[in-house]
């Protein structure tokens, strides 16, 4: 029996640190909690691909058992307990807004691809195979957030795309410090033949000229991937597109971190600061 309609339960509190606002107060007040609520169902997949001691075992079931939990919810059956503050609020969402489950299955195959590969120790052999990760884990956030927006037009789409894809890019550049370590690679091995590098030399953790070369090139394919998605700010209405230059300007805030550290990115986490604020403002009213 499908599920009774009513008003949806909030979400569990963000806690994590974020570069990016995820339902700031720019936001459509109307979206805020079916946005937090996505966030929520991304979030607690992540942790469990990710967070903790868990084995790589441990973690594949306990995303099937999410996915299947999702997958009860898009069908008006109830979910488990064990996820009972993610799936509540998103089971309503899914009522009110006929949010697309492909999208928020893509982000759980994301991550249990990711779980294997960290599992057997490999990396990614070309952009083309890190750009489909890219279309999973990341894209499919701001599909459904233009999904919320009303927003369908085939040009938005691509250009959502964009700054998606090229979000989760900077994230990579961002975190080679954390992930090389945790065995977890997202420089592409035929980029890093092309320049000479070796696993050995990223897990070396020290820049060389090799290695800053080859960061500097993915931080520029980045940026370029960005500013081909930033044009949509422009169509988004409101509240929401003042959101998204904001977004926008923290992608390409860390790239300038990125590109200022001269290939010490290797062995150092740039992060956005509260002095970065004024910069990325100033830049998103000039857009």
């Amino acid at each position: 029996m499908p599920l009774v309609n009513k008003p949806a339960p909030l979400p569990p509190p963000v806690t994590h640190y974020e570069n990016f606002p995820v339902a700031s107060l720019l936001c459509p007040p109307h979206l805020r909690a079916p946005i937090a609520s996505i966030y929520a169902f991304a979030r607690t997949a992540d942790d469990l691909a990710d967070e903790g001691d868990a084995r790589p075992a441990e973690r594949l079931r306990g995303l099937a058992a999410y996915r299947s939990d999702l997958h009860a919810i898009a069908a008006g059956r109830p979910a488990s307990a064990r996820w009972e503050t993610v799936f509540a609020p998103l089971a309503a969402v899914l009522r009110q807004h006929a949010l697309p489950v492909p999208l928020l299955d893509d982000l759980l195959s994301a991550f249990a691809q990711d779980v294997e590969k960290t599992r057997n120790g490999a990396g990614y052999a070309s952009r083309a195979e890190l750009l489909d990760y890219c279309r999973r884990s990341a894209n499919p956030v701001g599909r459904l957030l233009l999904h919320l927006y009303g927003v369908d037009g085939a040009q938005a789409l691509r250009e959502s795309d964009a700054i998606c894809t090229a979000l989760q890019l900077i994230n990579f550049w961002q975190d080679l410090s954390v992930d090389i370590p945790r065995g977890r690679f997202y420089l592409p091995d035929d980029d890093c033949a092309a320049h000479g590098v070796t696993r050995a030399m990223l897990q070396a953790l020290q820049p060389t000229p090799q290695t800053t070369a080859l960061i500097t090139e993915h931080a520029r394919w980045a940026r370029a991937t960005m500013l081909e998605g930033a044009p949509l700010v422009h169509r988004l209405p409101g509240r929401a597109g003042w959101e998204l230059r904001l977004v926008v300007q923290g992608g390409l805030r860390i790239l300038d971190k990125v590109d200022a550290l001269q290939g010490h990115s290797l062995c150092r986490r740039p992060r956005i600061r509260g002095w970065d604020a004024p910069v990325m403002l100033g830049r998103a009213l000039g857009m």
